[in-house]
């Protein structure tokens, strides 16, 4: 594994999050929140911003160790009907919140877990009970995340029937030792396969998925991995570089220095180096990087509406244990474990855990890291939507960037990172954020 013991402090991969999926971090968000601002955001009509829509499958055939997600892989056929059926529930209680009802639907979002777990029967089921509180006919986009191994040709083209625009394969890697190491369920051979009936069912778009350091991976393991996802010639590449929040197996054994993984993954500069080469090799082969994760063949027509609508403060009704929401400018996310997400359904209530409603300052925060995600944003924007010249407003930040060579231009046109920046971007992220949440555990 290249370089990854011999990285200085701070350029190893430590325990903890380091993808910044929002702000103020997670940590800010309390329970108290749910009846001073959730609740009340719920029962006012919206403001003019997209609606989009979130499931949670929290179903998976194994516990993938290095994954932070809320999943099971112990329940039965009957448990997994009850879910459904409380997912459908939900939808129904939401429906009928007037910050909800009647609102159209612009994206939807199906996650997990492994939201191709299930059967085909199962699927269809659940899509019928939700559109039909909800038509999805005019949704811009449905992204449907799938592990290859739990793909056959019949559940595909149901997918697809579903009206499925963006099939998301997480592929994560080629080699099966690597795959085998870090939890994975599939193999390559169940990659290929897999891959071959979604290309010949004519997705609007086919995204695949990598993760660049996972355990056991080497310079030219990598480098036959994104050859291959080369020569699947897929509509988008999304790459992410392993990070170890608190709550995975690999993380486990690293804080009590036992187990089995006791040696950490590869360090920062190899994973920026690994992403570094992907992309490269994705440019030399027509594609274009369009935000730290993300390199797609045609920009014109390739979109992904959910993180595009979600990242310029779109609501969000998410679904499911443990789901994350955005409803009228509060943030919401729901009780994260099974028996009393259930339950609190089955009484007639959202089942909301906890909350935060951001100030304007936050929001304005908020959208401007997230955007920087796509390697370059518009002041503009933030003038016309925040009334605030971010130029001047966060010139320490940007002028610190600049410093490090971090920073390729930063005018009134717009503020662009360069590539090495782009590559690290969460890593830069912070030096936005107020004062009073640098430094605090994220989640």
């Amino acid at each position: 594994m290249s370089d990854s013991g011999q990285t200085a402090a701070g350029e190893q991969t430590d325990v903890g999050s380091y993808f910044v999926a929002n702000y103020p971090p997670f940590s800010q968000w309390t329970q108290a929140a749910v009846e001073t601002d959730a609740k009340p955001a719920l029962a006012h009509r919206p403001a003019d911003v997209p609606l989009g829509l979130y499931l949670h499958i929290p179903f998976c055939r194994k516990r993938c160790h290095f994954c932070y997600f809320r999943v099971y892989t112990d329940k039965n056929a009957s448990e997994v009907a009850e879910y459904l059926d409380v997912l459908g529930r939900e939808w129904e209680l939401y429906a009928t919140q007037p910050a909800i009802a009647g609102r159209p639907l612009r994206f939807i979002y199906f996650g997990g877990g492994t939201p191709s777990f299930l059967s085909v029967r199962q699927l269809r089921g659940l899509v019928d009970r939700l559109s039909h509180v909800t038509p999805w006919t005019d949704a811009e986009e449905i992204t449907f995340e799938c592990e290859p191994g739990t793909l056959t040709e019949p559940k595909l083209a149901a997918i697809r029937d579903m009206g499925i625009t963006r099939l998301s394969l997480g592929l994560e890697h080629f080699d099966d030792q690597v795959l085998e190491l870090n939890g994975r369920a599939h193999r390559s051979a169940e990659i290929f396969r897999a891959y071959t009936f979604a290309q010949a069912l004519d997705f609007p778009q086919l995204n695949l998925d990598l993760i660049a350091g996972m355990l056991g991976d080497t310079d030219e393991k990598w480098r036959v991995a994104v050859e291959r996802t080369i020569e699947l010639n897929p509509d988008s590449v999304t790459i992410y570089q392993m990070e170890l929040p608190y709550n995975t197996t690999i993380s486990s054994d690293l804080l009590k220095g036992t187990g089995q993984f006791t040696d950490t993954v590869a360090g920062w500069p190899t994973k920026r180096r690994w992403v570094q080469e992907a992309f490269d090799a994705l440019e030399q082969a027509g594609y274009t990087v369009t935000s730290a994760y993300t390199a797609v063949k045609t920009p014109k027509t390739t979109r992904f509406v959910y993180r595009d609508q979600l990242w310029q403060g779109a609501d969000l009704a998410g679904l499911g244990v443990a789901s994350f929401g955005h409803i009228n400018g509060v943030h919401m996310q729901n009780l994260d474990t099974w028996g009393p997400y259930a339950a609190a359904v089955q009484r007639g209530e959202i089942p909301l855990n906890r909350g935060f409603r951001p100030t304007d300052e936050e929001r304005l925060i908020r959208e401007l890291v997230l955007q920087l995600k796509l390697g370059s944003i518009r002041p503009s924007y933030f003038q016309g939507k925040y009334g605030v010249d971010i130029l001047e407003r966060f010139a320490g930040a940007l002028t610190s960037l600049g410093d490090d060579g971090y920073l390729m231009a930063a005018d009134a046109g717009q503020i662009t990172l360069t590539r090495e920046g782009l590559l690290r971007v969460d890593n830069l992220l912070p030096r936005f954020f107020l004062p009073e949440h640098t430094n605090l555990r994220y989640t």
